[in-house]
């Protein structure tokens, strides 16, 4: 049988009472109509009231049998472009994206108790976008960046301490160039879900849809 003392009980009455009391509702927090500028004053407020990486993100993929993928990066940049990140194209992200341009996002910030979920086809980054971050980037990562055969099998740690002394050698001194491997994306949202906290599970949502990258947002409010 299931030890349950390993999942946290669900909230009693009073507790919900007690969130109620504490949360008053505010109708400006979903005011906007641009889904980017409501993006944009959440993550202020996540910066401000997140332990760490309030920028961090879960990015799912689909493998070629269509199966999900899904694990934590950091959000680079976000516009009305849409919602940038880097890693290794020869990963295992990389090559599902390669074959499937498709992906989505989730933003949870727990301090707040909100969510935000994007979905939409991908696009690489121009290299010029992809080299200005990678200078911005520490000597030691950019250097790891060399060494590292994402999602590949390795015998030990050792061997990638050997791969990184190599790479240490020639990219030390001097101005280390970004690996073609290493780049940038871009996810051009067509929809975009706003989700807050609300007593008794009867939480706010809020969606903005679009039928491609440049077209108007229409917006309606979910059932919890």
């Amino acid at each position: 049988m299931a030890d349950n003392t390993l999942i946290p009980p669900s909230p009693a009455a009073e507790d919900y009472a007690k969130a109620a009391a504490a949360s008053a509702d505010d109708p400006s927090l979903f005011a906007k109509t641009d889904p980017f500028a409501l993006f944009a004053d959440w993550l202020v407020e996540a910066k401000n009231k997140e332990p760490n990486d309030a920028n961090a993100m879960a990015l799912a993929t689909a493998d070629a049998h269509g199966a999900p993928d899904v694990r934590m990066v950091l959000l680079k940049d976000v516009s009305g472009d849409g919602f940038m990140f880097f890693s290794n194209a020869e990963s295992r992200k990389g090559v599902q994206l390669a074959a499937n341009a498709q992906a989505a996002l989730c933003f949870h910030w727990k301090s707040l108790r909100r969510q935000v979920r994007v979905s939409g086809p991908v696009q690489p980054a121009p290299g010029e976008e992809a080299d200005s971050y990678f200078a911005t980037r520490a000597k030691d990562s950019q250097i790891g960046a060399w060494a590292s055969e994402q999602s590949r099998p390795m015998e030990g740690r050792f061997e990638l301490e050997k791969r990184i002394a190599a790479s240490a050698v020639k990219y030390g001194l001097g101005k280390t160039p970004r690996p073609p491997h290493w780049i940038g994306w871009r996810v051009l949202p067509t929809r975009i879900e706003f989700w807050r906290d609300r007593p008794f599970r009867l939480h706010d949502r809020l969606e903005f849809t679009r039928e491609g990258p440049g077209r108007p947002w229409t917006t309606r409010r979910l059932y919890p």
